[in-house]
C-alpha cells in the first residue's frame, strides 16, 4: 500500500489526493461548522449587523466555503434553510443554517452550520465520499485527519495543526492569519506571487450569495 510521506497538513494532503485522482470520482461531500459565539462576541461591535457583517456564512464560515470551492469546485445550485434561534435581538441574521448544494462536476453536498454549540466551539469538518475512498478532515478547525479508508493508499506523517486563537473568554478560529499577512508583505516588497487571487475571493462570495439567495428563513 503506497503511503503519503509528504508531511502536509490534512487539507493539503487530501487536496493532493484529489489532484492526482487517487480518490477517483467524488460522489458527495459534507461540510460541518459547529461553533459558539456568545452575546459578548457581538456586543458593541459591527459584528452581527447585516450591513457590516453580512451573515454567519460570511464572518464565521467563509473560509470553510472557500475550502469547499478549493477542494471540490464551483456550485451550480443551492437550496437552504436558515433561522435565528438563540441570538434574537443580538444579531440581524441567522445563527443556524443547512444547505444542499450541487456542484458543476456532478457531486452533491451538504453544508450544516451553527454558532449555537453550547459553551465552546465543537467542530469544523469536511467528509468526502468518492469512488476509491472516504476521508474526513475534522477537529475544531479542519486541523485533524479523523478518518481515511482509501483504496491501496494511506496518508501518514501529518504534522500537528496550529492551536486556536485565544480571545480571553474563549478560543476560536485557526491561528493562520499570519501566513496571509506574510504573503501580502512578500508580494509588495519582494514581488512574490500572491497565494489567492481576487477571482478566488469573489468566487467564495458568489457561492455564499447563491446559498443566501436560496434560503428560507424559519425563525
Amino acid at each position: 500500500m503506497p503511503l503519503s510521506k509528504t508531511g502536509l497538513t490534512p487539507v493539503a494532503a487530501v487536496k493532493d489526493l484529489i489532484d492526482k485522482n487517487i480518490l477517483g470520482k467524488i460522489y458527495s461531500v459534507q461540510l460541518s461548522c459547529f461553533w459558539n459565539r456568545n452575546e459578548d462576541y457581538y456586543h458593541n461591535s459591527w459584528k452581527g449587523t447585516l450591513k457590516l457583517d453580512g451573515g454567519t456564512l460570511y464572518t464565521q464560515f467563509s473560509h470553510f466555503v472557500d475550502l469547499l470551492y478549493y477542494m471540490i469546485g464551483d456550485i451550480r445550485d443551492a437550496k437552504a434553510y436558515m433561522g435565528n434561534y438563540h441570538h434574537k435581538g443580538i444579531i440581524e441574521f441567522e445563527d443556524t443554517g443547512a444547505a444542499i448544494v450541487e456542484f458543476y462536476n456532478g457531486a452533491i453536498g451538504t453544508i450544516n452550520y451553527s454558532v449555537n454549540s453550547y459553551g465552546k466551539n465543537m467542530e469544523g469538518s469536511l467528509t468526502i465520499f468518492a469512488e476509491n475512498g472516504t476521508v474526513k478532515i475534522g477537529g475544531q478547525y479542519l486541523n485533524e485527519l479523523e478518518y481515511q479508508n482509501i483504496k491501496d493508499y494511506k496518508i501518514e506523517n501529518l504534522p500537528f495543526g496550529n492551536t486556536a486563537n485565544n480571545y480571553g473568554q474563549y478560543q476560536g478560529s485557526m491561528s493562520n492569519h499570519d501566513k496571509v499577512y506574510e504573503n501580502v508583505v512578500d508580494v509588495l516588497k519582494h514581488g512574490s506571487t500572491i497565494n489567492t487571487s481576487s477571482f478566488e475571493g469573489l468566487k467564495t462570495v458568489e457561492i455564499i450569495d447563491k446559498i443566501y439567495n436560496s434560503a428560507i428563513n424559519k425563525a
